[in-house]
């Protein structure tokens, strides 16, 4: 009979015993590794290994310990590792898919946090914005410039007035139409503006008040060998409230809503107001200018020249 059919008729017992045996050596490496190192011959070794069983009080045949011996050099009852490759990978993976999907869903779980707090936080507030600036270039400012521009022409009795105001808001709905937002609120606001100038109704009088100036003169930067000459004024409604108004100063070109202001006049009308407060020290003609409710800008009783300032 062949060494195959002996090894395949060999019973469960002797093959667990050989099994022992080359565990027993395994875990002897010093005494393999010794006894190897001395050329011990494989029937001393096979001696030595019953000794060992023998002092354990387990006998064992030669046969099986020969079995064993001759095991441990052929690496059989050995566990090795599959060489490296794809198929291995794969079957690494599929063994350790409990923790690799741990991995991967707390991956998932971040991912969707992320997306959500992206759109929710960023994307969302800017489609509404774009979403809200859309309805307001094409209602909303629209709107708000039709209305307003009806009101004006209803209150206007200068139709210099209307042209103004018509100008703005076709402006304003052009920039609406081509979805330049700045430029379409401007227009609202320049309509507001001019709304607001033209319902208000004063009366515009020289400051006549003890320590307060009723004139003020400047040398202008541009000429030298000139003066101006400027009456203090302030504009009072009909309840006697003083009304402060946006006063474009020619000294530095800012505006300033004020509540006192100089107007530019001729020095005569200067000289004149001087004497009258001289006599008492009251300005008995105070009044040089009348704002009525329609028009942009006051009806002056004095000859007025181009030019304010508000600092004296």
């Amino acid at each position: 009979m062949s060494d195959t059919a002996q090894k395949k008729d060999q019973p469960l017992d002797e093959l667990m015993m050989a099994m022992d045996v080359v565990d027993t050596l395994r875990h002897r490496d010093r005494l393999v590794t010794r006894e190897l190192a001395a050329d011990l011959r494989e029937d001393q070794l096979v001696d030595r290994l019953r000794e060992i069983y023998r002092n354990q009080g387990i006998e064992v045949t030669d046969e099986i310990l020969a079995q064993g011996v001759a095991a441990l050099a052929e690496e059989r009852f050995v566990y090795s590792p599959p060489d490296a490759g794809f198929s291995r990978t794969l079957a690494l993976l599929y063994i350790r898919r409990g923790s690799f999907a741990k991995w991967i869903g707390g991956i998932v779980v971040v991912v969707v946090l992320a997306v959500a707090g992206w759109y929710f936080l960023l994307e969302r507030p800017q489609q509404q914005a774009a979403a809200e600036l859309t309805a307001q270039l094409t209602t909303g400012i629209p709107r708000q410039i039709e209305t307003t521009l009806a009101a004006i022409s209803r209150d206007a009795k200068d139709p210099a007035v209307i042209d103004r105001a018509t100008a703005i808001a076709n402006d304003g709905l052009a920039a609406a139409k081509a979805e330049n937002a700045a430029a379409a609120r401007k227009a609202v606001a320049d309509l507001n503006a001019l709304q607001a100038q033209l319902r208000q109704a004063y009366d515009v009088m020289i400051v006549s008040r003890p320590g307060t100036p009723s004139g003020a003169s400047r040398i202008p930067d541009v000429n030298r060998q000139a003066r101006n000459y400027y009456l203090i004024v302030e504009a009072i409604d009909r309840n006697g409230t003083v009304v402060p108004l946006p006063i474009k100063s020619e000294e530095d070109g800012t505006t300033t809503t004020v509540e006192q202001w100089g107007v530019r006049v001729p020095k005569s009308v200067y000289d004149r107001v001087g004497r009258d407060k001289r006599r008492d020290g009251i300005v008995d003609e105070a009044r040089i200018g009348v704002k009525q409710r329609g028009f942009l800008e006051p009806r002056w009783s004095v000859a007025v020249e181009d030019g304010r300032i508000t600092k004296w």
